[in-house]
């Protein structure tokens, strides 16, 4: 499964702004396209999704920015996820409207790649926006810095 942009986009927006709960000026969109060489419109087309599907609160004008509507603890990734991709069709047959397989009905691999989705995004619902977040004492370092890569592996 590969995720779009669009949802990669998503996730990355989600947990600068989860990173930044504790500084007193709420990030910008033009700070994380800065900061993840996105480009400005498009992230704010991403922000604005974000902010319909009741993910982040937006202020505009000086002194506004984007915060988290509700606690990166309450924020399950399989959901963010379920709502930023567009296709889960991982092959034609998953779709009857274009489904011309000769062998639908006859083969295993679409139950086999079901429940392979299935235990991907059960994965996903077990994770909080707080599980991706840097270590507490390293997030307001990593947010000043840009987001900085670092090894976040466990």
């Amino acid at each position: 499964m590969r995720l779009t942009q669009w949802t990669d986009y998503s996730l990355r927006v989600l947990m600068y702004c989860a990173a930044s709960e504790q500084r007193p000026q709420a990030p910008t969109i033009a700070e994380i396209a800065r900061a993840h060489d996105i480009s400005h419109s498009h992230l704010t087309k991403i922000v604005m999704t974000l902010s319909a599907t009741g993910y982040l609160q937006t202020t505009r004008g000086r002194g506004g920015g984007i915060r988290l509507m509700r606690p990166a603890q309450d924020i399950v990734i399989g959901d963010v996820v379920r709502q930023t991709e567009s296709d889960f069709d991982l092959v034609e047959c998953f779709d009857p409207a274009r489904n011309r397989c000769a062998m639908d009905g006859s083969c295993r691999l679409k139950g086999v790649l079901r429940g392979a989705l299935a235990a991907y995004l059960s994965v996903l619902d077990e994770v909080r926006l707080s599980d991706l977040l840097p270590p507490p004492e390293r997030a307001d370092a990593v947010v000043r810095a840009g987001w900085p890569r670092f090894s976040a592996e466990p």
